[in-house]
C-alpha cells in the first residue's frame, strides 16, 4: 500500500497570522513539519493557498501544491492537493499532518500507517489523559471507542460520563482518551467525505469527524504515547521554542 502525506497550510489565523512562517531555530515552523513527516513518508507535499508559504516550501526543496483560498478545513484542502498529486503520483492511503505540529512525531504517523493492514477507510491517532486539566479543557476532544478500536463518537465534553460517581478525578479512576488531530484516508474516501454537508452533531461539537461517523463511515484508532505541541498562538511558539 502507497502513503504520501499531506500538510495543509494557511497564513491567515485570527491569533497568529503567517504562523507557518515563524522561525523556530533557523527553519520555519512548516519546514520541521516537513522534515519530519518525510522521515516516515516517501512523498510528502504542502498545499497552501498563499504566495509566500508557497515560495518558502519551495526555497528549502520541499513539494508543495497551490490550492484554492475558499476551503474551511484543512481535510477539504487535503482533498484538493490529492486530485492534484494523483495526476503524477500513485497512493493509496493520505496521511493529513498538521501544519502547525513542528515536532510531530515519525513514529506517530508510522503507527497511523499501521491501521490500513485491514479494511480501513479512516484513521486517527488517540492519547490516554492523565490530568483533569485535558480532561476538562473543550479545546482537546475526547473519543470514546468499541472493542476494535473503531470510533464511536467525539466530544468536547468529558466522555463517557459515570454515573453515580463525580466526574470529580475522574482522569485518575478511569481510561479516558484525548484525541490526536492526525488523520488518515484512504484516497477515494478522502474525495467522498468533503462532499458531505454538515451534519446536526458536527455543528453541535464543532468537529468535523462527526460528519463522518454520522454519514456511516468508520474511523479506526490507534494510541500513541506521544503528545503533540500545537503552535496556536505567539506564546505557544515562545513555549516551543522553551521545549526546543
Amino acid at each position: 500500500m502507497d502513503f504520501i502525506g499531506i500538510i495543509p497550510a494557511r497564513y491567515q489565523s485570527t491569533r497568529f497570522p503567517g504562523k507557518p512562517l515563524a522561525k523556530i531555530k533557523d527553519k520555519p515552523m512548516i519546514q520541521w513539519v516537513y522534515e519530519n513527516a518525510a522521515k516516515a513518508l516517501p512523498y510528502v507535499c504542502v498545499a497552501t493557498d498563499d504566495k509566500r508559504i508557497y515560495e518558502a516550501v519551495k526555497a528549502f526543496g520541499g513539494n508543495v501544491v497551490k490550492t484554492l483560498s475558499t476551503h474551511q478545513s484543512g481535510t477539504d484542502r487535503c482533498a484538493e492537493a490529492a486530485m492534484k498529486i494523483a495526476e503524477n503520483h500513485h497512493f493509496d492511503v493520505v496521511v493529513n499532518i498538521q501544519g502547525d505540529e513542528p515536532f510531530v512525531k515519525p513514529e506517530q504517523i508510522e503507527l497511523i500507517k499501521s491501521c490500513f493492514e485491514d479494511k480501513t477507510e479512516i484513521a486517527t491517532l488517540v492519547k490516554k489523559i492523565d490530568s483533569e486539566e485535558e480532561l476538562f479543557n473543550p479545546n482537546r476532544p475526547k473519543v470514546v471507542l468499541d472493542k476494535n478500536d473503531f470510533a464511536l463518537y467525539f466530544s468536547r465534553s468529558p466522555i463517557p460520563y459515570f454515573r453515580g460517581e463525580e466526574n470529580k478525578n475522574g482522569a485518575k479512576k478511569q481510561v479516558f482518551w484525548g484525541h490526536i488531530g492526525m488523520y488518515a484516508f484512504k484516497a477515494d474516501i478522502l474525495q467522498k467525505i468533503t462532499q458531505l454537508p454538515q451534519g446536526k452533531l458536527e455543528v453541535a461539537e464543532s468537529l468535523e469527524q462527526l460528519r463522518w461517523l454520522e454519514n456511516g463511515y468508520k474511523i479506526k484508532v490507534a494510541e500513541t504515547t506521544f503528545q503533540t505541541i500545537g503552535i496556536d498562538t505567539p506564546e505557544d511558539l515562545e513555549a516551543a521554542l522553551q521545549l526546543f
